[in-house]
């Protein structure tokens, strides 16, 4: 790695002497990873022979030097490696190179086996997964939630999520945590998903933001499922996860028809414009309960701030109210805390 670096200390240098960012940026190269990858095939090559194919690269540019270089595997078709290096300084996340990249390896091993035991879970209830986001966030699975449907598929589902458990052992971090959550997608979202490369590792195809990104610009749902002990309460609760611009109106709409029915009990209520969780009403698809937090007057520059009154309210889709509101006092504690009775 010595001779790289040497290059590119001297391309940095006569850069440097141009006096310009731009060429800097530009001509010299800064957003180049063609020397990081041929220093992270080298120390692939050096450190663990046979084992690594680099596969990709991207600048880390303007966040910090070098570069990601990713590696597929020779013997674990979903394993993915991501080394972050930069040659001109000869470190890896500004450690020795050879120890971060035999880390990355064994963790992107350990990452793959965990993957296959939520993959092969969910397979065998009937529900393949699509894409993970970022590392640990949850599953995207397909289902078409219906009112007719939306009982039974959050059973099924909470059944993968109870193989999954149970086959992730009670010292995993799944087997440890309070609740798993699945993001649910409908059948015409995923057909028009971005897929990537059958060639490309699997954890690399359905971690991509391209791929989350063409799921998350449309409406979609997340179901939670509580877990004690290893058991999973199959049953689940889901939300509407909606993108940015839909709930925004959404908001918009709910607050208006709540603000104006508060005011024939209080003239000078002012609404927040907090969002608070939003959860499908059991058995519906068409229904949703939230809780809205209100001020009977506002504070002097005319706002509703540390509210210690709520509102549950259920809409529908669109956000009109479709029943009576519920109005809760005293929601918050002794240290300002929220606590809203649960629903």
């Amino acid at each position: 790695m010595a001779g790289t670096r040497r290059r590119g200390w001297r391309a940095a240098a006569a850069c440097v002497l141009t006096g310009s960012l731009m060429v800097l940026a530009g001509a010299c190269g800064v957003l180049d990873t063609d020397e990081d990858r041929r220093a992270a095939e080298e120390l692939a090559d050096k450190t663990l022979p046979g084992q690594l194919k680099a596969i990709g690269a991207r600048t880390l540019f303007p966040g910090t030097g070098g570069s990601e270089v990713t590696f597929a595997v020779a013997d674990d078709r979903d394993a993915v490696v991501r080394l972050r290096i930069d040659d001109s300084k000869g470190t890896c996340d500004g450690k020795e190179c050879a120890g971060v990249l035999t880390e990355a390896v064994a963790r992107a091993r350990t990452d793959a086996e965990a993957f296959r035991t939520m993959r092969d879970a969910f397979d065998g209830c009937g529900y393949e997964v699509i894409a993970l986001g970022i590392s640990g966030a949850p599953p995207y699975v397909v289902a078409e939630l219906t009112n007719d449907t939306v009982e039974r598929v959050l059973a099924e589902i909470g059944g993968c999520v109870q193989r999954w458990v149970t086959a992730s052992g009670p010292d995993s971090r799944l087997g440890e945590a309070e609740a798993s959550y699945v993001n649910i997608v409908s059948p015409a979202v995923a057909a028009d998903r971005k897929r990537g490369k059958d060639s490309w590792p699997t954890l690399m195809r359905l971690t991509r933001g391209d791929l989350v990104g063409s799921l998350t610009k449309h409406t979609h749902h997340s179901a939670s499922y509580e877990i004690e002990a290893g058991q999973v309460d199959t049953a689940g609760r889901t939300r509407v996860v909606r993108p940015f611009k839909q709930s925004q109106e959404f908001g918009r709409r709910v607050q208006k028809a709540v603000a104006d029915e508060l005011r024939a009990t209080y003239p000078d209520v002012v609404v927040s414009d907090y969002q608070w969780v939003w959860r499908l009403e059991p058995g519906r698809v068409d229904r949703q309960t939230g809780y809205l937090l209100f001020c009977p007057r506002p504070d002097e520059r005319g706002r509703c701030v540390n509210s210690d009154d709520a509102v549950l309210v259920t809409t529908d889709g669109r956000g009109n109210p479709v029943e009576k509101l519920r109005i809760v006092h005293d929601v918050r504690d002794g240290t300002g805390a929220l606590r809203l009775p649960p629903y």
